[in-house]
């Protein structure tokens, strides 16, 4: 019988393999387009499975290509029968055990399966098909066919298939002419462009493609692969040592009809299609083509999202503006995203003036720290998790916390020295206290100085939020804007007290769509951009809303009342809707190097982002740069351009909607803070009038200064030197480079100094509004 039936399968087998074909290198050219469609269901653009390909003969091809993904890939190449039997083995093997699917290593079936484009699926069937296809290209085709045929159809990423396509994608040079550093840099990117590609994929893995570690993996691997070449006698040791830079790339470039705004689109969907498939879709399905892609994008809110940015720019921005030297108006950069808070939908976002000259998208991750427009995170932790007995320990459970009012009453003093929830004056490793600063060195309600927690978001008191935040605890304050729907990856050190402050760095859709848990009481929706995909007629991906509890009613909606306030009375006046509910936040970071306006209705939740940046340099050399003078402003603050922009696209964006009122908030909470005094004096200020707009001055900053009493040696972080600002009394800002710092020693941008606050001060760097 097991001679029997092992015959049976060698005659299956033979006759498999007699009619499997051997497959023809110009079909592998093809491909077909995918179809964007808008969230009415018209077409956006028809683009994404053009195949950038040019086929070029095997004697074009350079030998240092040959030799680079010999070395890399397959050693045996040139003497092996196309297969790899113990690779196909182990493959084997793991299916058995009902693990997933592979296929060998060889570049003969690496060939194969680029050829095979009708069939991509991860079956046995398909797997088998292509070992048998293989082992006959094996035994039938000439190996320099099969070398040309793989390095003519495999993908380099950036749209780019084959050898030649590639070449002048990322060296603008025809293949013939690269040298061995280059191919072995192309030999890298085999491996996939989501990973290898210095430009980073961002978009669909956030923490792991981003440019920086990209940039990292490709050259480890690049020298790696040129070290393999010498190891294999297909480089000499002499030639090697003159590659001792990384090749110079070019900046991706995108398809002319994905200009304005399109490309942005395009590449938000493709990476929300790609992350939330569960492998259904893959970056080269995508590639390939033949998607039609139903997106969430709103026509109308995207046209008048851009407008609303290109007015600010046209009114207010000169190119060649100048204020002590510097030109200020020049590399300014905007981003805006606009999320349906009871979905999650992103109808709208803004990434930047053109996606075939900007290539960053501006609405996702940028580095820009968020300012004050954390704060509301803090005040959702103190309603939620409350403030700890400073007698107990310092974890504690419900049972020892006081849940907090909007009318529990903190200091709102200048300079004031933060404490820990015990009362003991808060020091960071070194011993060094923290002295928190207020706009303007500005303090409130003299001489008690006690301001409540209404009053202090109204007025973006820094003081108050910094110290609320140590008493509820800065994890508490973590967990409170991950629960709204911040992502891990963009917070920032949260050991030091700046962090109620705003030294993380969300995205603009991830802060409209934690905004927009407030707008709905409490449920989080994880923004998302495409509501389905279909692929011949067969629907292989659809967006399934799945909303999840984050707070309590009472809780979000008492966070909604007091943002309410802010624009009512506060900071952010400049963004009123007249017969319109709306809540929000500004935020201004120390360093003037970004300015936020984060604000929503029940229907909409919109962030606003500025900031400067200049996209000429290399990515590993691009900062943040100050705005002052920007724009003929002494200073950019969150009340001022973005509130602008958010302003003027949210009036066209709700118009014909009706008003949708917030919810009157239960009462929550009970004073907790300072002792009230028995006679609570004024605010030193007035407060702004109904009618008119903040001025930039009422925005704060955030950098706690030194006390008067101290000296340099004591506050030798604060003080003037090649990281450091002006220690006070200047208008300098801090450190020289960097985004608001969280450490004493670095910026969270490009960790060249944490910046000092608008009055001076360098300690740590928070932002302020």
């Amino acid at each position: 019988m097991c001679v029997g039936l092992f015959g049976s399968m060698m005659v299956a087998a033979g006759i498999a393999y007699a009619l499997v074909g051997v497959p023809d290198p110009a079909k592998t050219a093809t491909a077909q387009n995918n179809v964007y469609y808008w969230s009415d269901g018209s077409q956006m653009v028809a683009t994404g499975g053009e195949t950038n390909r040019q086929i070029i003969k095997y004697e074009d091809i350079p030998k240092s290509m040959r030799y680079a993904v010999m070395s890399a890939e397959n050693k045996t190449f040139k003497t092996d029968k196309g297969v790899d039997p113990m690779g196909i083995a182990r493959a084997v093997f793991n299916m058995a055990k009902g693990g997933e699917t592979q296929g060998g290593s060889t570049i003969t079936q690496q060939y194969v399966k680029n050829a095979m484009l009708d069939d991509q699926s991860q079956t046995v069937t398909r797997k088998l098909k292509e070992l048998l296809v293989s082992i006959k290209v094996g035994r039938t085709v000439e190996k320099d066919a099969v070398m040309a045929g793989y390095l003519n159809s495999a993908y380099y990423g950036r749209g780019a298939y084959g050898i030649q396509a590639a070449a002048r994608t990322y060296f603008d040079e025809d293949a013939t002419k690269l040298n061995a550093s280059q191919t072995a840099f192309l030999a890298s990117v085999l491996k996939g462009s989501t990973y290898y590609d210095p430009a980073g994929s961002p978009g669909i893995d956030p923490v792991n493609a981003t440019p920086q570690k990209n940039r990292e993996r490709a050259t480890k691997r690049w020298s790696w692969i040129l070290g393999e070449e010498v190891k294999d006698g297909h480089l000499s040791q002499s030639r090697r040592a003159q590659f001792t830079d990384f090749p110079k790339l070019q900046s991706p470039r995108a398809n002319a009809q994905l200009g304005g705004q399109t490309g942005y689109l395009v590449d938000l969907a493709k990476a929300n299609a790609v992350k939330n498939s569960n492998g259904e879709i893959t970056e080269d399905d995508l590639q390939k083509g033949g998607f039609e892609i139903h997106t969430t994008f709103n026509k109308n809110k995207v046209k008048k999202l851009e407008d609303a940015v290109k007015k600010v720019r046209k009114e207010n921005l000169q190119k060649n503006r100048k204020v002590d030297g510097k030109y200020v108006d020049r590399h300014v950069q905007f981003g805006g995203a606009s999320v349906s808070p009871k979905t999650g939908a992103i109808e709208a976002i803004y990434g930047g003036e053109d996606a075939t000259k900007h290539f960053t998208n501006n609405a996702d991750v940028t580095g820009a720290q968020v300012g004050s427009t954390f704060k509301p995170f803090v005040l959702a932790a103190a309603f939620k998790d409350g403030v700890r007995d400073p007698e107990g320990p310092e974890v504690q459970d419900e049972t020892q916390r006081k849940i907090a009012s909007p009318k529990s009453l903190y200091s709102g003093k200048n300079g004031l020295k933060i404490k820990d929830w015990k009362g003991d004056i808060w020091t960071n490793e070194k011993g060094k206290q923290w002295n928190q600063t207020n706009d303007g060195k500005q303090s409130y309600n003299r001489p008690s100085y006690q301001i409540d927690l209404r009053e202090a978001m109204r007025e973006s008191v820094n003081s108050a939020y910094v110290q609320l935040g140590m008493d509820v605890g800065l994890d508490k304050v973590r967990g409170a804007a991950k629960r709204a729907g911040i992502l891990d990856d963009s917070f920032a050190d949260s050991n030091y007290p700046s962090f109620s402050l705003g030294t993380s760095d969300p995205s603009a859709i991830r802060m409209a769509g934690a905004y927009g848990t407030f707008a709905t009481s409490g449920q989080q929706n994880d923004p998302y951009s495409v509501t389905s995909v279909d692929r011949e007629g067969e629907n292989v991906f659809r967006h399934e809303t799945k909303p999840k509890r984050a707070f309590d009613a009472k809780v979000a909606d008492n966070v909604t009342d007091v943002l309410k306030t802010v624009v009512d009375k506060g900071t952010g006046t400049a963004a009123r809707l007249p017969g319109r509910d709306v809540a929000g936040k500004t935020g201004t970071t120390d360093g003037n190097k970004s300015a936020w306006f984060v604000g929503y209705t029940k229907q909409l939740s919109t962030a606003i982002t500025m900031y400067r940046m200049d996209d000429n340099e290399k990515s590993q050399n691009r900062k943040f740069l100050e705005m002052y003078g920007t724009g003929g402003q002494e200073k950019i603050h969150g009340a001022s351009f973005p509130s602008e922009i958010w302003h003027d696209y949210m009036a066209q964006a709700l118009r014909g909607q009706p008003n949708m009122p917030f919810p009157t908030p239960e009462p929550i909470g009970e004073v907790v803070g300072a002792t009230p005094s028995p006679t609570p004096t004024p605010s030193v200020t007035a407060t702004p009038s109904e009618t008119a707009s903040p001025s930039p001055s009422t925005s704060e900053t955030t950098s706690p200064s030194p006390s008067p009493s101290e000296t340099c040696s004591d506050w030798d972080w604060a003080c003037k030197n090649e990281n450091d600002g002006d220690p006070g009394g200047t208008d300098t800002g801090g450190a020289t480079d960097g985004g608001a710092s969280s450490t004493p020693s670095g910026g969270s941008t490009d960790d060249t100094g944490g910046p000092g606050n608008g009055d001076g001060g360098g300690l740590f760097g928070g932002p302020g509004n």
